[in-house]
């Protein structure tokens, strides 16, 4: 195969906590001649990495600039807090934020659920990232509140989490440059919004056929000659000339001339 003949890779970007596995295999059912490459990058970056072109769309939690980036809202996560096991949150099945007012709250600086305000009390220092956050629960310096995808990425056998009914949720949603809508950017589309390979999203309508109308329908049962019902050969082969059989008929023998 030629350099020319080799298919373009898809570059898919996505940030902590996405789980992009379905997608991927119905991809590679569907274009297996065309390879997909995943670019993990963090959540502050990712839009960076669309607009200098290293990917081709990404998954990203929302909002995204409309300006230059395109952009279809998936789903909306279930925020969680995450805490130690023996903690007194466990013992409950889900909390409210006014719940954690006399904890210290952990703040990540990668963190992307839109506060007005946190609860709890600030720790001293804002952890760099949410994995850092995550150890910091677990010596047991505070509660970290994240989308429960996070929660279950950084899992440890120390720590659970419980759903806050009232805090902020995060949004996922596929993104891509507004300028560069391509083929392959279409085609995930469609896996994305779940259209069937037989979708005839992007590819030209088949021209439609006319239809016969009733007079070229009966035309077409016509016969092609005399405009009447064929005449059926009489015994032998001939046809009798004045269309009919019998007495008085000029089928049947010759008469002796005297």
């Amino acid at each position: 195969m030629t350099g020319s003949e080799v298919p373009h890779a898809f570059r898919l970007a996505y940030v902590p906590g996405v789980t992009p596995t379905k997608w991927i295999r119905i991809w590679n059912e569907r274009l297996p001649d065309v390879p997909l490459t995943l670019v993990p990058v963090s959540p502050a970056e990712a839009f960076g990495v669309l607009r200098e072109g290293a990917a081709d769309a990404g998954f990203v939690r929302m909002p995204v600039d409309r300006d230059d980036l395109s952009a279809i809202p998936l789903y909306t996560e279930t925020t969680v807090v995450v805490i130690p096991k023996d903690h007194l949150v466990a013992a409950v099945e889900e909390v409210a934020t006014a719940d954690l007012a006399e904890e210290i709250v952990l703040h990540p600086l990668d963190d992307t659920l839109p506060w007005e305000q946190l609860p709890g009390r600030p720790a001293i220092e804002r952890p760099a990232t949410t994995a850092d956050a995550i150890e910091l629960v677990a010596a047991g310096v505070g509660v970290l509140v994240v989308p429960q995808s996070l929660a279950r990425l950084h899992h440890r056998k120390d720590l659970t989490y419980r759903p806050v009914t009232d805090a902020p949720e995060s949004r996922v949603a596929l993104s891509w440059p507004q300028e560069e809508t391509t083929d392959l950017v279409e085609q995930f589309i469609g896996i994305v919004r779940g259209r069937t390979v037989n979708s005839t999203r992007g590819r030209p309508a088949a021209a439609p056929q006319p239809k016969a109308t009733a007079k070229a329908k009966a035309k077409a049962k016509r016969p092609e000659a005399g405009g009447g019902t064929p005449r059926k050969p009489a015994p032998g082969g001939r046809t009798p000339k004045g269309g009919k059989s019998g007495k008085g008929g000029t089928g049947g023998k010759p008469r002796r001339r005297s």
